[in-house]
């Protein structure tokens, strides 16, 4: 999917949210798991119909499906298959935060580009330029760095200073330098919203891929006053919050009622650009 595409379906829905389908069958509701042949699939799709007309984005965590061997791996084939057929419009991220050298990281991309046809994929930038170019020769991909994550744990390194700056600032600068680097996203964790002015000065107008807003204590307003763009630039993720508003058969619609309250806080955000 091209940049513009996903603007002007940020615009459409007047949402700019990103729902991460982080499955977990020790947390479906019971009834799928008594019930349904591929569970997953099921609580997926359910999900996918009852919220797509309110995000723009899905972020499958690839952990959740690899958890469950070859079963877990179906379901995730299926789920792709049903987003690209009935929702074609519907960004798609892996978050599969790979990251290898040379032909390794080819293959990686070959796995969700094309076998998968995701439209994106989280990389570890740790490995340097030739870990992550290889992910950056796909035609209407993207590549979404790790830059500065919303765990307790990026303050072990991501702010040490290196150098005289931190070293998220270095992994934002260098990335710049990259071969067809334009099709670079970033990982900014919405926990460390104050650090999204000094962001913005780095790359000023890429798109970030926001978690951590809800479950993990994120502001939807401090994200948006320090990191929206003209193009608003941000996807802001969801996962929990939504998909486990409810363990009832009621699950669906109590995700949608969760995902529109978040898309009506972002439509009053977008309004501030008017």
């Amino acid at each position: 999917m091209k940049i513009e595409e996903l603007v002007s379906q940020i615009k459409l829905k007047k949402s700019f949210l990103c729902i991460g389908l982080d499955t977990d069958l020790d947390k479906i509701p019971k009834h799928l798991l008594d019930h349904e042949e591929d569970p997953i699939f099921s609580f997926n799709k359910a999900i996918i119909d009852a919220t797509h007309d309110l995000c723009v984005a899905y972020k499958p965590n690839i952990a959740f499906y690899e958890a469950y061997g070859l079963e877990g791996w179906k379901a995730l084939e299926r789920t792709m298959e049903y987003l690209n057929e009935i929702y074609p419009d519907i960004f798609t991220i892996a978050d599969a935060k790979r990251g290898d050298i040379g032909n390794t990281s080819t293959r990686y991309a070959k796995a969700f580009f094309e076998a998968l046809n995701f439209d994106s994929i989280t990389i570890a930038p740790y490995m340097g330029r030739d870990s992550v170019e290889p992910f950056l020769e796909f035609e209407n991909k993207h590549t979404i760095l790790l830059a500065l994550t919303s765990n307790q744990g990026a303050f072990d390194f991501q702010t040490k200073n290196i150098g005289g700056h931190e070293l998220y600032k270095e992994v934002l600068e260098r990335s710049k330098t990259y071969k067809n680097s334009e099709k670079l996203m970033y990982v900014i964790g919405a926990t460390k919203a104050s650090y999204l002015e000094e962001v913005r000065q780095i790359v000023p107008e890429s798109f970030l891929l926001v978690p951590g807003v809800g479950a993990q204590g994120g502001s939807l307003q401090e994200v948006c006053k320090y990191g929206i763009t003209k193009d608003v630039g941000l996807l802001v993720n969801s996962s929990r919050g939504i998909l486990y508003a409810s363990q009832g058969k009621d699950f669906a619609p109590m995700a949608r009622s969760k995902a529109k309250s978040m898309q009506e806080q972002m439509e009053i955000e977008l309004a501030k650009l008017n």
